[in-house]
C-alpha cells in the first residue's frame, strides 16, 4: 500500500497580495460601479438638502484680578472655570432668556442642539458656534447668548456680596440720620456744656460712619477683585457660505465608502470561499501538480470538441494534458488510467472522452471503459448502443470482449459501454473477475481509460485505484471544495492509488492571472486555432 502524505503550503505575503490585486482587478468594474452609484446618490441627496449656516463667536473668561497668580494650581483653576462656563452657556435658564429676548419659537431641545460651546485648550477662550438654516438668526442667537450669559454670570458674582453691601448700606444710612439729628440739636442749643456733649457724640458717630464707609468700599473692592468677567472679543457675524451640506466632500466620501464596501465584501467572500480556484491552490492544499487546464467552451457535450474542432484552443489543451500524463511517470508507462472527481457534475466523463480521442489521434490504440455502473454517459457522447457492455463481462466469458467492445468513427478508439446496470456495482468491481477483465482489456490496446463515478459518492474509484497505473483527478475551479478535494486524495492514496495530478475543467479564461496569460497566448497565436472548426464527415455527431 502506498503511503501518501501531502504538506499544506501556506502562501507567502507577496503571493497573497498578488491574489488580492488580481481579485480587485477582476472585479474592478463592480468596484467602480458601486463607487459611481454611491457618489451619485450622495450628490443628489446633498444638493436637495437645505443649507445650514454657522455663526461663530469667541469669548474671553477674565479671571478675577485677586486670583491672578502664575502657579500651577491657579492655572488649573482657570481652565476648570472655563470648562464650567462652557457647560453653563447651554443651560436651560440661559436658553429660555435668549429665546424670550429674540422671540424664538424653536423648542429648547432643538435650540440646544443648534449651539456648540468648545473651550480652547490651555487658554481662557471659549468658542461658540450656532448653526441654523437662517444665517441672520444664527448670528443673532450667538451674540444674544453671549450677552445673556455674561449678565447671568455678573448677577451670580454680585449675589455673593449683596448681603454684606445691603447690611453696610443700612448702617450707613442710620449713621447719616444720627449725624443729621446731632447737627440739628447743636444748632438748636446755646448751652456750652450741652454743645460739648453733642460735639463729642457727633465726633463718635462720624468716626463710626467713616469706618462703615471704609468697610463698604472694601466690600466693593473685593467684589471687583474676586469676580470673573465674560467678554465677547469676537462678535458673531452673518455667515454667507453654508457649512453643510458639503456636496463635493460628501460625494467623494460616498464614492470612497462605496468602493471600500464592495472591496471589503469581495475580500470577505474570497476569505470565506472554500473552493479550489487556481493551480496554486492545488499545490498548496493537495501538493499535486496541475497537468491540464481545459477552458470553458460553448460546444454541447453531445459533441466531442477534440474531434469536432481539432484545431481549437480547447483541443490543444487536451493534447497538452495528454503529453503531461505521458511524462508524469517515466519509470512506469501509463497503460491504464482512471479518471474520477470528488463530486458529481465536474466533467470527468467529458475529460475521459476527449482524452481518449486525442490519444487515438496520436496513433495509440485506446479503449475507453465506462465504469460508472450507476449513471453512464459515455455511450451517449459517442452515439453508441448500450445493450451489452462492461457489466456483461461479469456473467459471460472474457472472449466476448471483442464482440462487446464497440469501434467508433475515430480510428484507433474503441468504447466499452456499461451494458445493463446491475443492482450491486460495488461488489462487481471489487470482485476477482474485475481484475481478470482489466487484464484482458489491457491486452487489446496501448491505453485503457476508465471513467468512474465520483470518488466521494461511491467506493468504485477507490476499489479500482490500486489496480491501475495512474489516477487523474478532475476539478472545477470555483466549484470543487477544498475539504472534498482533501478527502478524495486521502481516500485514494490510502488504498495505494498512484495519483498523477489534477486537470482543471471548465476553467474560465476571463478570470485570474492564468486567464490573462492564456488570453495573451491565444491572441498571439490565434491564427493556428482559427481554421477547421466545422465537423468533417468522419467526426462524431450529436446523439439524435
Amino acid at each position: 500500500m502506498q503511503d501518501y502524505t501531502y504538506e499544506i503550503q501556506e502562501p507567502d505575503d507577496s503571493e497573497t497580495i498578488r491574489d488580492y490585486l488580481r481579485l480587485f482587478w477582476r472585479w474592478a468594474w463592480l468596484i467602480i460601479l458601486a463607487g459611481i452609484l454611491a457618489g451619485a446618490a450622495s450628490f443628489f441627496i446633498s444638493v436637495r438638502m437645505k443649507p445650514v449656516y454657522e455663526a461663530k463667536s469667541t469669548i474671553l473668561v477674565s479671571e478675577a484680578s485677586g486670583n491672578s497668580t502664575t502657579d500651577y494650581t491657579s492655572l488649573m483653576a482657570s481652565e476648570r472655570l472655563t470648562r464650567t462656563y462652557s457647560e453653563m452657556m447651554t443651560s436651560e435658564t440661559v436658553l429660555i432668556e435668549v429665546s424670550q429676548l429674540l422671540g424664538l419659537t424653536t423648542p429648547l431641545v432643538d435650540l440646544a442642539e443648534m449651539v456648540t460651546v468648545t473651550p480652547v485648550r490651555d487658554t481662557q477662550l471659549i468658542e461658540l458656534a450656532v448653526r441654523s438654516t437662517d444665517p441672520e438668526e444664527a448670528a443673532r442667537i450667538a451674540n444674544s447668548l453671549v450677552g445673556v450669559f455674561a449678565n447671568q454670570v455678573q448677577a451670580i458674582q454680585s449675589s455673593r456680596y449683596s448681603q454684606s453691601k445691603e447690611s453696610l448700606q443700612a448702617q450707613l444710612t442710620e449713621m447719616e440720620r444720627q449725624i443729621a439729628d446731632f447737627n440739628e440739636q447743636l444748632d438748636a442749643t446755646d448751652d456750652a456744656d450741652e454743645r460739648d456733649r453733642l460735639d463729642t457724640k457727633l465726633s463718635q458717630y462720624q468716626q463710626i460712619y467713616s469706618n462703615l464707609l471704609m468697610s463698604f468700599e472694601q466690600v466693593r473692592l473685593a467684589e471687583a477683585q474676586f469676580s470673573s468677567n465674560i467678554s465677547q472679543i469676537e462678535p458673531a457675524s452673518v455667515p454667507y457660505l453654508p457649512v453643510s451640506p458639503k456636496v463635493m466632500r460628501n460625494t467623494a466620501l460616498a464614492v470612497a465608502v462605496g468602493m471600500m464596501l464592495v472591496a471589503g465584501g469581495l475580500v470577505a467572500s474570497e476569505a470565506l470561499d472554500d473552493t479550489i480556484k487556481t493551480p496554486q491552490d492545488v499545490q498548496r492544499v493537495l501538493g499535486l501538480p496541475v497537468l491540464g487546464m481545459i477552458a470553458r467552451n460553448t460546444i454541447p457535450d453531445q459533441y466531442l470538441i477534440t474531434d469536432y474542432q481539432p484545431r481549437s484552443p480547447v483541443s490543444e489543451a487536451y493534447r497538452m494534458l495528454r503529453t503531461n500524463i505521458q511524462f508524469a511517470n517515466i519509470d512506469q508507462p501509463i497503460n491504464t488510467l482512471l479518471i474520477t472527481s470528488a463530486e458529481p457534475l465536474e466533467g470527468k466523463s467529458t475529460i475521459s472522452a476527449n482524452l481518449a480521442v486525442v490519444n487515438a489521434q496520436n496513433g495509440r490504440d485506446v479503449t475507453l471503459v465506462d465504469c460508472d455502473l450507476r449513471r453512464p454517459t459515455i455511450h451517449k457522447r459517442f452515439g453508441l448502443p448500450n445493450k451489452a457492455g462492461f457489466s456483461t463481462l461479469f456473467i459471460s466469458t472474457l472472449d466476448a470482449l471483442d464482440n462487446i467492445r464497440q469501434a467508433t468513427k475515430i480510428p484507433h478508439l474503441s468504447v466499452l459501454t456499461t451494458g445493463p446496470l446491475p443492482h450491486n456495482p460495488a461488489e462487481l468491481i471489487a470482485s476477482r473477475r474485475m481484475i481478470e477483465i482489466l487484464k484482458r482489456i489491457r491486452g487489446k490496446g496501448d491505453l485503457i481509460i476508465l471513467d468512474t463515478p465520483p470518488a466521494l459518492a461511491v467506493t468504485d474509484a477507490s476499489i479500482l485505484a490500486p489496480i491501475v497505473d495512474g489516477v487523474l483527478l478532475v476539478m472545477t475551479p470555483g466549484a470543487t471544495r477544498r475539504m472534498a478535494a482533501r478527502d478524495m486524495v486521502e481516500q485514494l492514496s490510502r488504498v495505494g492509488g498512484n495519483i498523477l495530478g489534477v486537470v482543471f475543467n471548465n476553467f474560465s479564461e476571463s478570470r485570474g492571472a492564468y486567464a490573462y496569460r492564456s488570453n495573451k497566448y491565444y491572441s498571439r497565436y490565434g491564427k493556428y486555432f482559427s481554421e477547421d472548426v466545422n465537423p468533417a464527415p468522419n467526426r462524431s455527431k450529436p446523439v439524435e
